[in-house]
């Protein structure tokens, strides 16, 4: 399977170089923001009472092979799975190991995980998200987390997994000046819904602290992560597995500061082919890194709700992007391998239903 190297080109080409036939650690954040309960702002989750289980389950389902929260697998009615799927496919394949962290989630995950006690974030179209003493220790519990786990490999994989983080995204790239659009799970991305929240939210910010602006409009994915990326850079290679929400951590930990030469952002060609989210011209706004893109030829798929993908469904999530890359540099695996893999956990998983 090649992998695309956008952004720059010369630092990307390093970057894979450096890293093939290498060790590999992959991360998974969970985590929860009230914003997702708005109605038509996410796919994700089959109705509003089962989001809170979204991300706990997809951690379950990567280590366990089902879930333990909730009797399937996070999967629309019409068969569309998680990307959870893509990500435990890549990981077992390359044997890959992978921990859990939980950033606030609003349903623990019957695993073992580092466990921040972080609180959710709360709904930021109607009140300041996460309390400021919340951020700087997210913050701080991530850079702990983030140089542990870069002690143990070559590259630390860092993907996450928290429903309507999207907007929560958007609002934290625009309070910060970006005028930027976000992807969404849906073909038909509810950005008007978006941009409305984070206008409501936007106006309460009276600061130009990166503290402050996380605290009012972010989520506690958001600032873990960037705290991650921060105590990780300074040991080994970063890959940020994911799309939009990945560039709001990027901007994030940009104003706390970072090793850019071991940091890459690694993503699926759905999140590239959604040109109204611009993920691309949002991250060359950020930082000249490179964006490493793999394609799991899910449109040569048989199945549809895997065919959906390619069809602007989902598109990106649990670190599907990411650790499909790590998995193809460290074993070279190639995209009829791969999906056929896939095709098979797909089935299995639909005996489990």
């Amino acid at each position: 399977m090649s992998i695309q190297i956008l952004g720059n080109k010369k630092s990307g080409e390093n970057f894979v170089k450096s890293l093939e036939n290498k060790q590999f650690t992959f991360s998974l954040v969970i985590s929860y923001t009230e914003t997702c309960e708005i109605p038509g702002i996410t796919i994700a989750g089959a109705d509003k009472e089962f989001l809170k289980f979204t991300s706990p389950a997809d951690a379950e389902y990567l280590n366990f092979g089902h879930c333990k929260s909730i009797d399937t697998i996070p999967m629309s009615p019409d068969g569309k799975p998680t990307p959870a799927l893509l990500t435990r496919v890549a990981l077992d394949t390359a044997k890959i190991s992978h921990v859990v962290v939980n950033a606030g989630s609003k349903v623990e995950p019957k695993l073992p995980c580092f466990e921040t006690r972080l609180k959710p974030g709360k709904n930021i179209a109607e009140e300041t998200a996460i309390d400021l003493q919340d951020v700087k220790n997210a913050v701080d519990y991530g850079k702990t987390i983030g140089r542990s786990l870069a002690a143990l490999s070559d590259c630390l994989v860092i993907g996450e997994s928290i429903p309507g983080g999207t907007t929560t995204a958007l609002a934290v790239l625009n309070a910060f000046g970006l005028d930027s659009n976000v992807s969404s799970s849906m073909p038909e991305n509810p950005l008007d819904l978006k941009k409305q929240t984070v206008q409501n939210a936007i106006k309460r910010i009276s600061s130009d602290d990166p503290f402050e602006i996380i605290s009012e409009v972010g989520d506690p994915m958001i600032a873990t992560v960037a705290g991650m990326l921060v105590g990780a850079s300074d040991v080994c290679k970063v890959i940020l597995a994911g799309g939009t929400q990945m560039a709001a951590v990027l901007l994030f930990a940009n104003q706390l500061g970072y090793n850019k030469q071991n940091i890459s952002i690694c993503t699926t060609r759905y999140i590239i082919d959604d040109t109204e989210a611009g993920f691309l011209e949002t991250i060359k706004k950020i930082d000249d890194i490179p964006v490493l893109v793999s394609d799991p030829k899910l449109d040569k798929s048989s199945i549809a709700g895997l065919k959906s993908y390619s069809e602007g469904f989902v598109k990106e999530g649990v670190g599907a992007g990411g650790s499909i890359i790590a998995a193809v540099l460290k074993t070279g695996i190639d995209s009829d391998q791969f999906l056929k893999l896939v095709e098979e956990e797909y089935n299995r998983v639909l005996t489990l239903q």
